[in-house]
């Protein structure tokens, strides 16, 4: 199943490798399903680096979060919001 953003569905993007491999042009691939030539291109790139898996969903989650609040400070937070039952603008 596709994540709530995702433009194409896994089925979607199987269909845009399966004509691509029948001779398919990318631009008349894109025209046909309704999404950018780029788009296109990417899905092919993964199903070629990657087989089949390249085609399932990614977490768009960052991989790191460089400027995360401390997880003391965090839990600090988090008690004195329950403590005094205020929010942020209250707390700040």
């Amino acid at each position: 199943m596709a994540h709530r953003n995702a433009r194409t569905t896994v089925y979607a993007r199987r269909l845009m490798v399966q004509r691509h491999l029948a001779g398919w042009s990318q631009a008349r691939i894109a025209e046909q399903l309704g999404v950018s030539r780029p788009t296109v291109s990417k899905w092919i790139g993964r199903y070629r680096a990657e087989g089949e898996a390249g085609l399932e969903d990614r977490s768009s989650r960052p991989h790191t979060s460089p400027t995360r609040t401390d997880p003391a400070v965090e839990a600090q937070i988090v008690a004195l919001r329950k403590q005094e039952r205020r929010g942020a603008v209250y707390l700040a």
